[in-house]
């Protein structure tokens, strides 16, 4: 990935952020029932990046909810217009996920795989073209 800084926020504009578009680790489709509950979607479309990568103007409202693997999984969203930005898994605060939907431009985006897809929903399938996992992959 190029050293492009990317910025995006929420649709009142309360809440912003941005990072080099270098620091992005990876990214990927979640199709578990939390993801699709959260975006009123079929999935959500997230970019890991290290928590030191990214810088937010304005405050993110959090709601943390035991997630479909057991983990508590805290999801920031703005608290004046509801768009939901950034997430992360409280045991590892450091990681971040992005929602890809809510960056400025997100033409560059290229998911590397689909987790949980025994959950995706046939009106919102598994991309066939990428690696997918039953639940969680295991980084270990």
């Amino acid at each position: 990935m190029s050293n492009i800084i990317q910025k995006g926020g929420c649709l009142c504009g309360e809440v912003t952020y941005e990072f080099n578009q270098a620091d992005i680790l990876s990214a990927h489709h979640c199709h578990c029932r939390d993801c699709q509950k959260s975006t009123g979607s079929g999935k959500a479309t997230i970019l890991l990046i290290p928590e030191s990568s990214l810088i937010i103007e304005g405050d993110l409202k959090n709601f943390s909810v035991t997630g479909s693997a057991g983990s508590t999984v805290s999801r920031g969203f703005c608290e004046n217009c509801g768009s939901p930005l950034i997430s992360f898994v409280e045991e590892n605060p450091d990681l971040k996920f992005i929602k890809a939907g809510s960056l400025n431009d997100s033409s560059w985006v290229s998911p590397n795989s689909s987790f949980f897809s025994t959950s995706a929903v046939p009106w919102s399938p598994v991309d066939e073209d990428i690696h997918s996992f039953t639940h969680n992959p295991d980084f270990a």
